[in-house]
């Protein structure tokens, strides 16, 4: 059975890549503002399985169309891909020296029989302390751009990070132990 990647993520379709799964790519585009009052939680779930569905409109069976959408939260606030650099700095100056929360909602749904698995995984993620300087350097990469908390854990930004607890792969934007039970309980197999 193939597997359709609905996101046009290329660190979601490394993950895939490196642990050898196949996939195609289908892409769909969500609004993805988030309700008043929506938990990130709550928020990524409903994007991951809006993104499934679409795609799953489109795709030809036998298939399971994977999707998701990964958030940071701190304090309560979500904080998504920045605006401007201006708004990637304030995120990044919230995070120094804290400990958040990565959230990424992941919805599979199998066709043709539109048999379908929604999670959400939490991996929380501490920062050390950063001088304005260390911001300022980083941004200047342009890394913070299409990444959710302005940073990417696999890429410069990992030097900023002295502790996770939870799935490292979640952090980049696919819970893949997590993903790997999804597909078994829908009956895939790489053969």
């Amino acid at each position: 059975m193939k597997l359709i990647l609905a996101s046009a993520s290329t660190r979601r379709a490394e993950i895939l890549r490196d642990v050898g799964i196949p996939f195609s790519v289908l892409t769909s585009a969500v609004d993805e503002t988030p309700y008043p009052g929506e938990s990130a939680q709550d928020l990524v779930q409903r994007l991951a399985t809006a993104k499934a569905e679409l795609v799953a409109a489109r795709a030809v069976g036998p298939a399971i169309v994977i999707a998701a959408d990964t958030e940071v939260t701190l304090d309560g606030h979500i904080f998504g891909k920045p605006r401007s650099s201006d708004d990637a700095r304030r995120m990044l100056a919230k995070l120094s020296g804290r400990t958040h929360a990565v959230v990424t909602g992941v919805t599979l749904i199998r066709l043709p029989d539109a048999e379908r698995v929604t999670f959400a995984e939490s991996t929380l993620v501490q920062f050390s302390v950063l001088s304005p300087e260390e911001i300022s350097r980083y941004l200047a990469s342009g890394e913070q751009h299409d990444k959710a908390g302005a940073y990417g854990i696999q890429g410069r930004a990992g030097r900023f990070i002295s502790r996770i607890e939870g799935c490292y792969f979640n952090v980049v934007g696919l819970p893949l132990a997590r993903l790997q039970q999804a597909l078994n309980e829908l009956g895939w197999s790489e053969d």
